[in-house]
């Protein structure tokens, strides 16, 4: 027997009230269109083929097809064939949820999906921070590179790869981090996962199956990495940050048995781990302490020189992670871990249980472009670009906003200000929005209470927007 109906929708002919084939063809078609199944610009079958699939004449589909016509729904476009140009008008109750407002966005105790909320909220003018110049990408030498990875692939490369990454790349990888940041390992040191927030994740999940339930953290931290941490059900005691870095003796005192740090670039201050304190989370380190050394935006760097990763001082006591978010796109997902050996077989078969390994193309073009030099020239040009929005974004604060005081410029991709008095910083970053500029409050990083301010991002807007942006932060100072 013949099945009558159509994977399109899952149309079942057999729905349909006897002479009203056409009739009900329409409406499940309007239906579809108002509810976002069919978007705009999206285009039906063939009516010759539909009809096939129904076991229907095509002139039942036809007449469908014209009544849409006729509602000004779908239009025939030749060769495009028949396309949605409009959805049907939506009730109240049926109308799509639009943006949150900034209101309910900057509010204290921030949820786990603010982030999302934040990200999917228009703005003329996006400062957030952690985000490089995505005009940058280089598509020609990825592309290019694409194609010589296609053209020398076998067909069983095709297949499952390695859940501990494509050996290609993590010998890449390797050699980066050896050139770049002065670690020593081997290819089978690395493991490649989703961005350094799957990292985190699979670690602090595997430390939990151990018996640590809590993970020191630089307070002042990021948010976002904490939230990784309490989804596992760990806890982040605060330690503070002071210009040096994180506060070791106070480390000591938590009686955390592990920490996370941004050494080379603390976020979101800015500051680099002093030679004293890093002497002393050394020793820290190797009375058992375990460090987790996030190292998201080591290569930015304009006004100082390069510091080494705490890595390549204590591998035994050292989990190392870093990814191309920052100098290539967050959108590529590729990121890697350096974990110790005590952890490593752990966190392995994590990450197989979690997606049996990162798609493999991608880091087979990413391998190309790390060992062919194509990284290296990309790292030169886009610092470039990112120390002169930088210096715009400084030169903007002295103007519009001189009570700001900054920290953190002499790398990374954002800046962080603060101000003396008391105000609320959520408010001051809700009314920017409001204003079309988008940028988070340092609350938002904070667990304990702070001087207001504002992380201010200026990797991915012209210098034209940040000063736009920063004069409307002036005038709302004001």
């Amino acid at each position: 027997m013949t099945a009558e109906g159509s994977d399109f929708l899952q149309l079942d002919i057999g729905d349909a009230p006897p002479g009203r084939r056409s009739d009900w063809l329409a409406s499940r078609l309007r239906h579809a269109i108002s509810d976002g199944r069919l978007p705009v610009g999206s285009r039906l079958p063939a009516t010759r083929a539909l009809a096939a699939d129904l076991r229907v004449s095509r002139g039942v589909v036809t007449e469908a097809y014209q009544r849409l016509v006729e509602d000004g729904h779908v239009a025939g476009r030749g060769r495009a064939g028949t396309v949605v140009v409009a959805a049907p008008a939506r009730t109240k109750e049926q109308a799509a949820p639009g943006p949150p407002a900034a209101g309910t966005i900057f509010r204290p105790g921030p949820g786990v999906g603010v982030f999302d909320s934040l990200r999917s909220t228009p703005a003329r003018i996006d400062l957030s921070p952690g985000v490089p110049d995505l005009t940058a990408f280089p598509r020609t030498a990825w592309l290019r590179a694409e194609r010589t990875v296609l053209n020398d692939l076998s067909a069983a490369a095709f297949g499952y790869g390695d859940p501990r990454g494509a050996p290609a790349l993590r010998l890449a990888i390797a050699h980066w981090i050896a050139r770049t940041r002065g670690i020593t390992a081997d290819a089978d040191d690395v493991l490649i996962v989703a961005g350094v927030a799957q990292g985190l994740g699979l670690l602090a999940q595997v430390l939990r199956d151990n018996g640590i339930s809590e993970i020191a953290v630089e307070d002042p931290s990021s948010l976002g990495a904490r939230q990784h941490l309490h989804d596992r059900r760990l806890a982040t005691p605060p330690i503070r940050v002071d210009d040096d870095g994180i506060d070791v003796d106070e480390l000591v005192r938590s009686g955390a048995p592990a920490v996370l740090l941004t050494p080379a670039h603390q976020f979101p201050t800015g500051v680099v781990l002093g030679g004293e304190r890093r002497r002393e989370l050394m020793r820290w380190a190797a009375d058992g302490g375990l460090i987790i050394e996030d190292d998201y935006d080591a290569e930015h760097r304009y006004d100082r020189p390069p510091v080494p990763a705490l890595r390549s001082m204590l591998a035994e006591q050292v989990c190392y992670a870093g990814s191309v978010s920052k100098w290539l796109a967050p959108a590529l997902r590729v990121g890697w871990m350096l974990v110790p050996p005590r952890y490593r077989d752990e966190v392995v078969a994590a990450k197989r249980f979690a997606d049996l390994g990162n798609a493999v193309l991608p880091q087979l073009v990413l391998a190309h472009l790390m060992e062919s030099g194509e990284m290296e020239r990309q790292l030169r040009f886009v610092r470039k670009r990112h120390r002169r929005r930088r210096d715009a974004m400084i030169d903007a604060l002295r103007t519009h906003l001189p009570d700001a005081v900054v920290h953190g410029a002499a790398a990374g991709l954002h800046l962080t200000i603060t101000f003396d008095g008391e105000f609320s910083d959520l408010d001051f970053a809700a009314s920017a929005l409001e204003q079309g500029v988008k940028v988070q409050p340092l609350s938002w990083h904070c667990q304990r209470p702070m001087n207001p301010g504002l992380v201010l991002g200026y990797g991915a807007s012209p210098a034209s927007d940040i000063a736009e942006g920063i004069a409307i932060l002036g005038r709302l100072r004001r």
